[in-house]
């Protein structure tokens, strides 16, 4: 293993330790040098850069997330993976609901959706 896959892959242990694994093997059989490089570039090359920690990336990776609107799967990794590095519920949904003005409001409230089906997996509903 390369330094590189290494050094994502903590990363990965701190923010998607539950679902990387099944990403992996999603890809084994058609593109799993695909795994490999999600690891090595975003998660060891971005995500460990200084500047922001990884509660603010996370953050922001929602809010793109929610902004592209076709990535319903990588969202829903992703606010867990928000959960994770210490995101509230609460600012998880106000990162969603700021896209409703700059990606309009059918990207908001898929975004919305996506939360509620991982804060009701989390038991974290209804929201106070």
């Amino acid at each position: 293993m390369s330094d590189r896959y290494e050094k994502g892959m903590k990363v990965l242990e701190i923010t998607n330790k539950d679902t990387i694994q099944e990403v992996f093997k999603e890809l084994e059989d058609i593109a799993p040098d695909l795994g490999k490089f999600i690891v090595e570039f975003p998660y060891s090359e971005i995500y460990t850069r200084e500047g922001l920690d990884l509660k603010t990336r996370e953050l922001i990776t929602v809010g793109a997330l929610t902004a592209l609107s076709n990535s319903e799967g990588q969202l829903k990794n992703h606010i867990n993976a928000a959960l994770n590095v210490g995101n509230s519920p609460k600012e998880i949904v106000e990162a969603i609901m700021q896209m409703s003005a700059y990606a309009g409001f059918p990207a908001a409230i898929n975004g919305i959706k996506a939360a509620k089906e991982i804060f009701k997996k989390r038991d974290l509903l209804p929201l106070r």
